[in-house]
């Protein structure tokens, strides 16, 4: 009797083990299709995220990349950032202006300028070109014995932003020598030809104490107008603290004798109108260099 209960008991036990491994087996199966099932979708979902990007529309300007490349600052914004060096004009507080003249000496024009100047009694500033001052060593010992105040304008009126840097500060360091010889001291205002400068050539002359003196009325005299054009030209825009620009030398084939001759009606206008002719220094207030 005892001996059929325990055959029974372990009957039982191998019917429970069986059921047991098929829901194993089941579940693992199960478990197989839902893996599989998930795999494929998971699949599926990658080219809708790709298609949804493709279906953005485009930068019509073009990325930002290839459009947002950094400019140069224009002359305008130089001015504005650099407004105690870059100067285009002086105080308007004071009836004052000066009269400038760029691409001096020739033994044309400068003197004839000269001649009106003196005649005038009036003291005036004269840019002037390195190998000029080498060319024509008279006309310079002319300026500065009668009174007048010498600038940089560089050694052979180069555009500046298109030279390199070591050319640039060779182009103004043999000038001020040159202009040393003369007055005694190295000048602390400069004009860069075409009235054009980069911002690196700023900062350097900055740093090295100089003022760039640019102007805020312009003959236009080098466009070979009549006398009267070039006295409108500056009339018309003076303003107290103005800075007219002049030419008192040219380049091949340009008459300046437009400028000789408007000179002694602007400078009489002027006066009649209680306006006082200064030099560059005087007008801005700057001191005169040591040597």
């Amino acid at each position: 009797m005892r001996f059929r209960w325990i055959v029974i008991c372990l009957v039982v036990l191998y019917l429970c083990s069986g059921c047991t491994q098929n829901n194993t087996q089941n579940n693992t199966q199960n478990n197989t299709q839902k893996a599989q099932q998930i795999k494929p979708n998971a699949k599926s979902e990658q080219p809708k995220t790709l298609q949804a990007e493709s279906a953005t529309p485009n930068l019509a300007g073009g990325p930002e990349k290839k459009v947002r490349k950094p400019h140069p600052l224009s002359l305008a914004d130089l001015r504005k950032k650099y407004r105690s060096t870059f100067i285009l004009n002086g105080p308007s507080s004071k009836r004052e202006v000066a009269l400038t003249f760029d691409d001096a000496p020739d033994d044309q024009f400068t003197p004839l300028v000269l001649d009106v100047l003196k005649r005038e009694g009036i003291q005036a500033t004269f840019f002037v070109v390195g190998n000029r001052v080498e060319a024509h060593p008279e006309v310079v010992k002319r300026i500065v014995e009668e009174g007048h105040l010498l600038g940089n304008h560089s050694y052979n009126h180069a555009n500046l932003p298109k030279i390199s840097d070591a050319e640039f500060r060779e182009q103004v360091n043999k000038t001020d020598k040159l202009i040393s010889q003369y007055t005694g001291y190295i000048p602390n205002i400069i004009r860069p030809p075409y009235g054009n400068i980069s911002e690196g050539q700023i900062q350097w002359l900055a740093s090295q104490g100089k003022k760039i003196i640019n102007w805020n009325v312009d003959s236009l005299d080098w466009k070979g107008l009549t006398p009267e054009q070039v006295e409108t030209n500056v009339l018309a825009h003076i303003k107290p603290g103005a800075i007219i620009l002049h030419h008192s030398g040219g380049g091949k084939g340009e008459d300046l004798s437009c400028t000789v001759d408007a000179l002694p009606r602007i400078i009489n206008q002027l006066r009649n109108d209680q306006v006082k002719l200064v030099t560059v220094s005087e007008l801005l207030e700057l001191d005169i260099p040591t040597k």
